[in-house]
């Protein structure tokens, strides 16, 4: 089982901007302990818990880097044309150890070991080949179009540090290097709830006041994705003080991380703050000065990291993008952040009220002349509009100074489409 260690985190204050709230959630967050080993080809999208050393050099043997032909440089006297016999013919695979005679060539093919004593491949575009013969005109430089043995990782180097994800590229590269197990860190596990006796699932009938429960299904869609965590879903808790209370102890025990949807509000009926206080939660973040996003509850419930977000849908995506998805990657043991935003321009023109980071939904179909998408605002930013967030096609940021947004306004913005 893993667990989070209890960590230090500072104390909740006035209204923090979206960085210093980032930041802050990621301070809570402790990466798992302990640690298991899996073959390569159950390790996709895991975390490496601990350095990686190549069993074997990468290559292991000196291989040609063409089809061509090996030789040695010490046979190109004087000036050329310079004409050799063809001696061996080497495929990749190869098991024979060659030396390449004096005096010589060998065909030699992608892959293929060089025979001790060449210290150059031609490739076969740069010589003319008759009968046994092979003649060359260009004098190749030492090493040319050779794979030295251990050039890309040394046997015994380090392949890959701790902290990074294996992706594909990485996977190949330890195997490439020998290497069949590694150790990654457990999986993050993370509980998610939703609050409110007003949420239904769908599929139901919704009875007078309802609506459907579309964080659940948001939320469970997002982390589905991310293969260091394993989700637990423990549904609609009803707007029972008591309840409320039992089902984050329990969760709070159980996971390395809590995640809820709604109830988090100054309202009469948000109870989950009175719960988190109740439960001496350690509260880092309540106020952010984000649009949409208010409000948003960060910190630590027991060992457990916990995550409170707005109920509207679009708030409740941005705030898990923006603040409480880093977070999970450190709690994930992840030491690299990704980033994705690039430079656009606005095709649109929005006057706001200043002081808050906002974030829109928008798509695009034009670039201008420097190839920066030309964004067009969808919808009217509602933090409970769920049809422009599912039309986007990215998400641009517009800084908290802005007062107005006019055509070609630079911006930043995060491509949404895999």
């Amino acid at each position: 089982m893993s667990s989070l260690a209890a960590c230090s985190t500072g104390k909740s204050g006035p209204t923090l901007s979206v960085d210093a709230a980032r930041l802050r959630a990621i301070a809570a967050a402790c990466p798992v302990a302990g640690q298991e080993m899996l073959a390569l080809d159950q390790a996709a999208g895991r975390v490496i818990s601990a350095p990686v050393t190549a069993d074997h050099a990468l290559p292991p043997f000196d291989n040609s880097a063409m089809d061509g032909y090996a030789l040695r440089l010490s046979d190109l006297t004087g000036d050329g044309p310079w004409h050799l016999p063809v001696s061996a013919r080497i495929a990749a695979g190869d098991a024979r150890a060659l030396t390449l005679a004096a005096g010589a060539a060998a065909r030699i093919f992608t892959g293929a070991p060089v025979p001790v004593g060449a210290d150059a491949v031609v490739m076969q575009e740069r010589v003319t080949r008759a009968g046994d013969m092979v003649s060359l005109t260009d004098r190749p430089r030492s090493g040319q179009n050779i794979r030295r043995r251990g050039e890309d990782v040394a046997k015994g180097a380090q392949a890959l540090a701790a902290g990074l994800a294996l992706t594909p590229p990485r996977l190949a590269l330890l195997a490439g290097c020998g290497v069949a197990s590694v150790a990654v860190h457990p999986r993050v596990r993370v509980a998610i709830l939703s609050t409110g006796n007003e949420l239904s699932e769908p599929g139901l009938t919704l009875g007078p006041g309802q609506i459907y429960n579309s964080n659940r299904v948001l939320l469970r869609a997002t982390l589905s994705r991310l293969p260091w965590v394993d989700l637990t879903d423990l549904g609609i808790l009803p707007d029972d003080p008591a309840s409320i209370r039992v089902a984050i102890r329990h969760a709070a025990q159980t996971h390395d991380v809590v995640i809820s949807s709604g109830g988090v509000s100054a309202g009469e009926e948000d109870h989950i703050l009175d719960a988190l206080r109740l439960e001496s939660a350690e509260l880092d973040v309540l106020k952010v000065a984000i649009r949409p996003g208010k409000p948003l509850t960060v910190g630590r419930l027991g060992k457990a990291l916990y995550f409170g977000l707005p109920g509207n849908p679009y708030a409740a995506a941005i705030t898990f993008s923006q603040i409480a998805k880093p977070a999970l990657r450190r709690a994930a043991g992840l030491m690299e952040e990704p980033d994705t935003w690039v430079p656009a321009v606005a095709g649109f023109t929005y006057s706001r009220t200043t002081g808050r980071r906002e974030y829109v939904p928008v798509t695009w179909s034009r670039r201008d002349s420097f190839g920066r998408p030309i964004l067009m605002r969808l919808g009217q930013g509602a933090s409970a509009s769920m049809s422009p967030m599912a039309q986007a096609t990215g998400i641009a940021v517009i800084p908290p100074e802005l007062e107005v947004v006019g055509p070609n306004q630079p911006l930043q913005v995060e491509p949404l489409l895999d």
